[in-house]
This record gives C-alpha cells, structure tokens and sequence, in this order.
C-alpha cells in the first residue's frame, strides 16, 4: 500500500463493526471513531454502546457519540481531527454538506445493495422480499443526496432461494470490508474514479416495522414466503392463531386453496394455510414465550391447537 491515510470512521450496527474491523488490519490510521449514542436495550432497557462502539473501545480507539453533526461544535471537533477520508457504514445521522468536505477525500460509504438500486434505510431485505436474482455492496463517493453519490466499486453475490435477511446480510458483511479497504487503496493513490449513478434506475427500501411484518394471507403464497425469509431474524413476519401470537420464520410454497389464512392441514411436514393464490407450507414458528421451532416438533406436543379448519389472523392482534 503506497500511503497511510488518517480515515475518521462512523457506524453503528454490526455490519458496521466488520468494516471497521478490516480497517483496523490495514497500515491506515484509525483517528476517531464515530457512533450513534447508546440506546437503551434489553428488558431491563439499560444503556447499551453499539457494535461498533464496543470495538472501538477494545482497540483503545476514540469514540465520539454527537446527537448530531448538523452543529459548529460537533464539525470544528471533527476538523480538529484533520482525517484524509472517512468513512461512513450505516452510522444512522445525516452528514450535512460542511462535513462532507472536511476530510481532503471526502466521505465514502459502503452500502448493502447494487445501486442504484434499493437507496435508503432496508436494501438488504427489500430485495429477498422483492425476488431480485443478486444483491451487493456499492462502495460509493458520498453527497448530500441519500445514497445519490458516484459509485466508486461494486461486488454483487447471488440470491439463493433459501436466503433470509439475515443470511444475505451476513454474506454482504464479508464481502463489504473487502470492497472498501480495495476503495480506498484506490482513493490513496488517485486512481480510482467515480461512476455516476442513473437516478432513473433508483429504488427505495423503506424503513422496516413491525406492523409490515403482519401476514396478510390474501396476498399470493409465494409473495408471503419471500417476505418471511427477507424478514427473518427482524422484524419477524407474525399472524395470530385464536388469541395466540404466532411468529413465522420459515415456509414454502405448497398446493392448496381456500379461504385465505385457512389451516388445510398439518403434519410433520408443515402447518398448510390457505393464502390469497396457492397455499404457504409453514415449518417453522414460534409461540409466546417460546423459542422458534421446527413444525414437526410443535406438532408432536401441540397437535390439536392446529387443527384443519381454524383461520390464521382473525383474533387478537399479537406481535
């Protein structure tokens, strides 16, 4: 590598931490760590640091937790720490237009999808839900835009039938640090040129919530089933079963019509439910104050509580 630089980096999630754990293994110079506040979390909703607080802090690096970055104090801070780059992994703030001309190359982010497809807040899980063929990591030039800037490099990985958010995500997480620490060899010694992005081509993945995670069983079996894999581990796709919540963390799609949210059997195999076209084959669930279990095991202990001719979704309003 030709030339150290002084990089300012800032993250929250895990996905974040990854990268700055590939960073940490580069001759670059890690000057400052940024990160969202600690939140409350748990049961006892006590103050938790971050992922990517809690490596910073085991690699003695400085981390910096300001509300915002919209202030003169919080950006006079930042110049203060004269960074060449920084870089930026889904850190959760704005970076208004003065912060992102401090550091001397700017500001790069690397974001879970093949932009300019799926720009914003859930790229990961919009397209398992959507069906698209592949994903990515677009490492891209930051602007003022919400991820609009030029696109600096790709890598792309395939959408397998099987995938979850959170299989998906965790492959995008080895493939992201990869594609930075690449970038910014680039960036060091100029050679790395940026790509416009066509804005006609742009898709935006919208915030998740635990509302949108309610099984409509009118809508198509095949449409549900990719919406249970995008949103497994979070926010989790649920029905509710008499009063009973039940969670849905894996199905197929299976022959069968009826009434949709309809139970037209059960077996070993799977909870067969009725939907809006075809039928889901659910085989995986979760009860309340359960853990998530194979079909096949709630079926020998519970079998009367699912039996044919019950209606998924009609009661209570679980979560």
């Amino acid at each position: 590598m030709s030339q150290a630089l002084r990089i300012v980096f800032a993250g929250t999630p895990e996905f974040a931490a990854e990268h700055l754990k590939a960073l940490l293994d580069t001759p670059h110079e890690i000057v400052a760590v940024y990160t969202q506040p600690d939140r409350p979390a748990g049961r006892g909703q006590k103050l938790m640091p971050s992922p990517v607080k809690q490596l910073a802090v085991e690699n003695g690096l400085p981390v910096l937790q300001p509300p915002t970055l919209r202030d003169a104090d919080a950006q006079a801070e930042l110049a203060a720490l004269k960074p060449d780059l920084m870089v930026v992994v889904a850190y959760g703030l704005i970076l208004p237009q003065l912060v992102l001309d401090i550091p001397r190359l700017g500001c790069i982010n690397s974001h879970a999808s093949l932009l300019p497809r799926w720009r914003g807040a859930a790229p990961i899980q919009r397209a398992v839900e959507t069906g698209d063929a592949e994903s990515g990591v677009t490492v891209m030039q930051m602007e003022a835009g919400l991820d609009t800037g030029p696109m600096l490099l790709k890598v792309s990985t395939a959408i397998t039938a099987d995938d979850t958010g959170g299989s998906l995500h965790d492959r995008l997480a080895e493939l992201g640090p990869k594609a930075v620490v690449e970038a910014i060899s680039g960036l060091a010694v100029g050679t790395l040129k940026g790509e416009v992005q066509d804005d006609a081509l742009a898709t935006y993945a919208h915030k998740l919530n635990k509302e949108e995670a309610r099984i409509d069983w009118t809508h198509p079996a095949d449409e549900l089933e990719r919406r249970i894999r995008a949103f497994t581990p979070w926010p989790v796709c649920h029905t509710t079963l008499g009063e009973a919540a039940l969670k849905v963390l894996g199905a197929k799609p299976a022959e069968g019509k009826g009434e949709p949210g309809k139970i037209l059997g059960a077996s070993r195999d799977g909870l067969l439910v009725a939907c809006g076209e075809g039928a889901l084959l659910l085989t995986r669930l979760q009860l309340p104050g359960g853990k998530p279990l194979a079909f096949a095991d709630l079926f020998n202990s519970r079998r009367e509580q699912f039996a044919p001719g019950q209606v998924l979704g009609q009661q209570g309003q679980g979560a």
